[in-house]
């Protein structure tokens, strides 16, 4: 089989989160809380990756965010917005990468669910507060491992850890 024909790999699967103690990713659209840190931190762990996101979470955002594809996965088949690659399904969204080595999905919690079973790693931030939220996402399984964790005071506390799969 020539290279030519040979299936491309997947590109590893990286989750960025943040989430409150009791859950709560998410407030009207947007994130019950504000961490500088947490907001450079995810602009590190996405610089230049292909981004997936819900239909909401790019609206959420405050525009096309630099040097990373944004590729919206929607049911709505009739949506289009400037900037997004649209896909309809997990499968046709990590096609979108190309030839990335791996992929920053970045919510909502619907997007989370559907790739963490393919998921390796996880970028959480830990917020050490019980916000109010709309939006809530249950802790992780035994199937993660912590590698990594970098705990700050602040209005809230919050911990950056990165848990690998088992």
């Amino acid at each position: 089989m020539s290279d030519a024909s040979r299936p491309r790999p997947r590109p590893r699967v990286a989750l960025h989160i943040a989430r409150a103690d009791n859950g709560a990713i998410g407030l009207d659209g947007g994130l019950p809380w504000r961490i500088p840190a947490d907001l450079r931190r995810f602009k590190a762990g996405t610089m230049g990756r292909p981004m997936i996101m819900g239909r909401r979470t790019f609206d959420s955002l405050p525009g096309l965010l630099p040097d990373r594809r944004h590729v919206v996965l929607t049911r709505d088949r009739a949506w289009r917005a400037a900037g997004a690659e649209v896909a309809h399904d997990p499968d046709e969204a990590l096609r979108f990468a190309g030839d990335a080595d791996e992929v920053a999905v970045i919510g909502g919690a619907e997007v989370y669910r559907l790739f963490l079973p393919i998921a390796e790693r996880v970028e959480l931030t830990e917020v050490h507060a019980a916000p109010a939220g709309d939006t809530f996402l249950p802790p992780f399984g035994p199937e993660w491992r912590e590698a990594a964790r970098e705990r700050f005071d602040g209005e809230p506390a919050y911990s950056f850890v990165t848990l690998v799969r088992r």
